[in-house]
């Protein structure tokens, strides 16, 4: 059977969402897609740190990263400048625990996070309780720093 479609909201209709002849509710596509795919599962996320990369992992496989360095002067923090998420994986939340993750660590230990890399800087955005704001002037000694090492990134 074709799903009822739902007409312009009216005083009961907004009340009760749209559903299948049988009284059960119509899924939106990405509760189809959930259903379909099984539950996402957290990625394992791990740092080399000598490489400057927080990795994803998903069942072995590096599904993403997020390049960074640590800057030591004018203070101690994390700077991450790229983030990655291979195309297969991408939309499955892989970026945003990854930039949780990089959050975490710092806090941890007692660092700062000075993004360079526009998904994080809008992620912090996104999540200020999470991510707070690098001062102006350790954002400057960053980009400074990049600058300094073209061949690093």
């Amino acid at each position: 059977m074709r799903p009822r479609r739902c007409r312009a909201p009216t005083r009961s209709a907004a009340r009760r969402p749209c559903r299948w002849p049988d009284g059960t509710r119509l899924r939106t596509n990405e509760q189809r897609k959930t259903a379909q795919e099984g539950p996402m599962s957290e990625p394992e996320i791990r740092d080399d740190r000598a490489a400057g990369r927080l990795e994803a992992l998903q069942g072995g496989e590096v599904t993403g990263h997020i390049e960074y360095f640590v800057l030591e002067e004018p203070a101690r923090a994390l700077v991450p400048v790229h983030t990655i998420v291979e195309p297969a994986h991408e939309g499955k939340g892989i970026a945003g625990s990854l930039a949780r993750e990089l959050y975490g660590m710092a806090a941890r230990e007692g660092v700062v996070v000075a993004p360079l890399c526009p998904y994080v800087v809008k992620w912090a955005e996104r999540h200020p309780d999470e991510a707070p704001a690098a001062d102006a002037d350790l954002l400057a000694a960053a980009e400074d720093w990049l600058r300094a090492h073209p061949g690093r990134f």
